[in-house]
């Protein structure tokens, strides 16, 4: 009787640890692939800065560049279950380096410090939440929903301060940028967590998902880089 007993608590350990280890490596996945991609940004943004001809028709283009980075992003959120996993993939990729050439008009304004400076602390800040996120057993859902929210109203106080030019909105929009994105990470990293089962199920959805979840941790990233940016970037 006792040995069926151990035989059974044996075979429940290992399928926790199967478990745990299917997940390490979903997660894994998607963490790859997003630094992959701020990898390519951070190559095409340098690329812009430090190549005239680059820098002229990205200027020449911006507008063209920065619609076309939106339609990806639409694009590949909505079909992506219709598309193949290379496709996906490629995507993602275009994406990225399409975004490091829009960034790169942007980076004119700033010193190379503190860009620098800004990713470090944006990378630390990344870290810690996604980790919060990892690892937390408290369900982040309404958090998650609650900050989405508070993106709705970043864009339309953005889109209004276009005209009002107001130091004061600019700020605050920056403050509360940099905290959706912190709460977003997290919950985002909670999301994509515990979606891992797929890849028990089908390892090309799992690989789908891995890429959709690499693509919102990348946009947390980015757009927690560049509202810190605009708190304490230094201007030439």
């Amino acid at each position: 009787m006792s040995t069926n007993i151990d035989d059974i608590m044996k075979n429940s350990s290992m399928a926790v640890d199967s478990s745990a280890s299917a997940q390490q490596a979903f997660m894994q996945k998607i963490y790859a692939w997003m630094v992959g991609g701020l990898l390519l940004t951070a190559a095409t943004a340098w690329l812009t800065l430090n190549v005239e001809i680059i820098a002229e028709t990205v200027f020449r283009t911006y507008w063209m560049l920065f619609l076309g980075e939106l339609g990806l992003v639409f694009f590949l959120s909505a079909r992506i279950e219709k598309m193949s996993v290379t496709t996906a993939q490629i995507m993602f990729a275009v994406y990225s380096a399409l975004n490091g050439l829009t960034l790169g008009m942007i980076f004119f304004s700033y010193t190379l410090e503190s860009i620098s400076t800004v990713f470090l602390i944006t990378a630390g800040t990344f870290g810690a939440t996604s980790l919060y996120g990892y690892v937390t057993k408290r369900d982040l859902t309404s958090i998650g929903s609650f900050m989405f929210m508070g993106l709705i109203g970043i864009i339309i106080a953005s889109v209004v301060n276009i005209w009002l030019q107001s130091s004061a909105l600019y700020f605050a929009v920056s403050v509360i940028g940099v905290l959706v994105f912190v709460g977003l990470t997290a919950y985002d990293t909670q999301k994509f967590k515990s979606m891992y089962e797929v890849e028990l199920q089908s390892p090309e959805r799992a690989a789908k998902i891995a890429i959709i979840g690499a693509l919102n941790l990348y946009l947390d990233f980015i757009n927690m880089f560049l509202f810190i940016l605009r708190l304490l970037g230094s201007r030439r």
